[in-house]
């Protein structure tokens, strides 16, 4: 019973990790899996979520086995 987190671009060179597994519990929001999973309180502002490669918002519940992925914004022109 695991969650995959991912983390892409500038978050990965932050954080110094592009990959965590995190022990599944039942409830966890995407917001409570970027804390157990960066030790950060607070998801950066325009942080973009996923939940298997569709996105999701920060109170997003995540089930076992699911891969939750954090982006920067995307800016571009």
């Amino acid at each position: 019973m695991a969650i995959t987190v991912k983390f892409f671009a500038r978050l990965r060179e932050e954080l110094g990790m592009d990959e965590v597994q995190l022990d599944f519990v039942a409830g966890l929001t995407t917001q409570q899996v970027w804390q157990n999973a960066t030790r950060q309180e607070v998801l950066p502002a325009k942080t973009l979520v996923a939940i298997n490669q569709q996105y999701a918002s920060e109170q997003s519940l995540v089930k076992d086995n699911d891969e939750v992925a954090f982006f920067p914004p995307v800016t571009g022109g």
